[in-house]
């Protein structure tokens, strides 16, 4: 029961803007022709009338010749028109603080110019007497057409509107602020189309009240749509992700540039554009590095062999404290700097901080800065780098008398 009332509430809003539309093309235009047709019957009694009372298609010339002048005027007129209009509906929101309306009257140029065609439309076939069901169907489906492409001109001021809304109220999101202008816009151009299919005769409350089975059907046979729909009211209900972001999501990582009712476009760093159903986004695992807001430096230095335990001490200490006293590290993060290690070839010493910022860009600049002071380090307390060497040691040599010592050392050979 309750279906059906919606149903007929629905069907009831509907007709009542189909009625409108046609008692606005009853009334908008009549004095317009009822000016000018005297006129024209003038014509038919002067010299040339029995010229002009020829008829062509059935229709009598001078009215035939009428309806193409006044048609052609008012398509000539319609652009200074509609400027005259427009300019009227600034003056009326010049008086009022918020942009919101501007943004509206601007975006309500092309209907209003469209609206001169239907009434252009609408004379032209008075004028030649064409005055039947078809015509009247044509103009006000067209009107009706307009008349919700008004609707639709509402929209970008309401995206306007809830775009700095989410910069004020940071749990309403830019990408759900988009995602409810779609919404509307696609509510706009479904009511368009009933009250079109209304027009035309069609019974538009029993196909408002078969939504819902249509809609059962519909999530059946597209479960997948369904999922990426409802993965995408998650995502932005979440704020997981958003435009613009540093993303890793399902193996893709890179650059997110849009996120639809349906997919998420990434733009990875090969500059390949990769896109990503929603319901896979909204159920794996998400690594978002924009919102780190520092970055890692892990590192472990080799140092030689033939460094000192003092050496290494105080090779240690300075880039503890040079870490500890750099402007490019965040200092209220783990800083660890440690011998740590005995590799094959060289003395470890483990260096672990975060730089301050997670731009990649700055974070390059500061960690080539700390690379530079710990070689400056190591170099003014007399040690150096180690690189993978290895030392042979040979017990005795073929032919060598039983004096030769036990080992011999080779020379250092490189891996």
């Amino acid at each position: 029961m309750a279906k059906i009332h919606d149903a007929n509430a629905s069907t009831a809003a509907i007709q009542g803007v189909t009625d409108a539309s046609k008692q606005l093309l009853n009334n908008v235009d009549q004095s317009v022709f009822q000016h000018i047709q005297p006129y024209i019957n003038k014509l038919y009694a002067s010299h040339y009338g029995s010229y002009l009372a020829k008829t062509i298609f059935g229709v009598p010339l001078a009215n035939l010749v009428a309806a193409v002048l006044v048609f052609l005027f008012v398509v000539f007129l319609r652009k200074y028109l509609t400027h005259v209009v427009t300019h009227f509906l600034r003056h009326l929101t010049a008086k009022t603080e918020t942009k919101l309306d501007d943004i509206i009257v601007e975006n309500l140029r092309h209907p209003i110019r469209f609206l001169f065609i239907i009434i252009a439309l609408d004379l032209f076939f008075q004028f030649i007497f064409l005055n039947n069901r078809f015509t009247q169907l044509l103009l006000s489906s067209l009107l009706i057409f307009d008349l919700y492409w008004v609707l639709y001109a509402f929209t970008p001021a309401i995206q306007r509107f809830l775009l700095s809304y989410s910069h004020e109220n940071r749990h309403i999101s830019y990408e759900l602020g988009k995602f409810i202008v779609r919404l509307i816009r696609l509510l706009v151009i479904l009511l368009g189309l009933i009250s079109l299919l209304y027009n035309f005769g069609i019974n538009v409350t029993a196909f408002v009240a078969s939504l819902g089975l249509v809609g059962m059907a519909f999530a059946l046979a597209a479960k997948d749509t369904a999922a990426n729909l409802f993965g995408s009211i998650a995502l932005m209900l979440d704020q997981s992700i958003r435009i613009g972001e540093w993303v890793k999501v399902n193996g893709v990582e890179g650059i997110v540039e849009d996120i639809g009712m349906r997919t998420t476009k990434i733009r990875t760093f090969e500059k390949s554009f990769v896109v990503v159903p929603n319901s896979i986004v909204a159920n794996t695992n998400i690594e978002n590095f924009s919102r780190r807001g520092i970055r890692r430096i892990k590192m472990v230095i080799g140092l030689t062999y033939d460094t000192t335990a003092d050496q290494l001490q105080r090779i240690t200490y300075e880039i503890r404290s040079m870490l500890a006293a750099h402007e490019g590290i965040a200092h209220d993060q783990t800083l660890l700097v440690r011998f740590d290690r005995f590799d094959d070839s060289s003395l470890g010493i483990f260096v672990y901080a975060f730089t301050n910022t997670s731009d990649w860009e700055r974070y390059l600049a500061i960690r080539e800065d700390v690379l530079l002071k710990i070689m400056q380090i190591v170099e003014a307390n007399g040690s150096s780098f180690a690189f993978p060497s290895q030392s042979i040691y040979v017990e005795k040599l073929p032919g060598d008398s039983c004096e030769a010592p036990a080992f011999k050392p080779a020379s250092d050979k490189m891996v």
